[in-house]
């Protein structure tokens, strides 16, 4: 089974929640086998919105990569995303960041995904997932690339993703 990351994030309504409920939409779906913390970063590109609450999961599936696609793309649809301009506020993203090794180029889908060497709320969460697994394009590991992070925008964890397993929020 291939190993592939996604890249979740929020900053419309009840962040917390959105990422809780795109998860269980997820292992509907693929397995979810591990999910990094939650990091709350600044907006990239257009700034003037709230700030995100990211994470990346690993999940295992069989589905090739525009089934999967269309399956998380259904999964924004369905829990209200709209895509209005790019970097716009959304109450849902899921990105496929790595698809096991694959170099990918398609209209529609680009893996590994093309700017996630850009987002410290990318690479910071993959870091503690996966830190010595070797980006394909680049031949450095994702240890490396979020060192390399610190220049990037504002991206700091704000509680452990298995929190949002829990079946009740945890009392702040």
């Amino acid at each position: 089974m291939p190993a592939v990351y996604l890249g979740l994030g929020t900053n419309l309504g009840d962040r917390e929640s959105n990422l809780r409920e795109a998860l269980r939409r997820l292992a509907e779906h693929v397995r979810i086998e591990a999910v990094s913390s939650v990091y709350e970063s600044e907006p990239v590109g257009f700034r003037a919105q709230p700030d995100f609450l990211n994470l990346v999961v690993r999940v295992g599936t069989e589905e090739e990569p525009r089934a999967l696609l269309r399956m998380v793309q259904e999964i924004e649809r369905a829990m209200g995303r709209q895509r209005s301009f790019r970097n716009a506020p959304r109450v849902i993203d899921i990105d496929i960041l790595l698809y096991d090794d694959l170099n990918l180029e398609l209209p529609e889908l680009t893996i590994p995904h093309p700017r996630m060497l850009e987002r410290a709320f990318v690479l910071k969460p993959l870091a503690e997932l996966a830190p010595e697994l070797v980006h394909p394009r680049t031949g450095r590991t994702i240890r490396e690339h979020a060192a390399a992070a610190a220049t990037l925008e504002r991206a700091e964890p704000v509680f452990p993703g298995a929190r949002l397993f829990d079946s009740e929020p945890d009392e702040e």
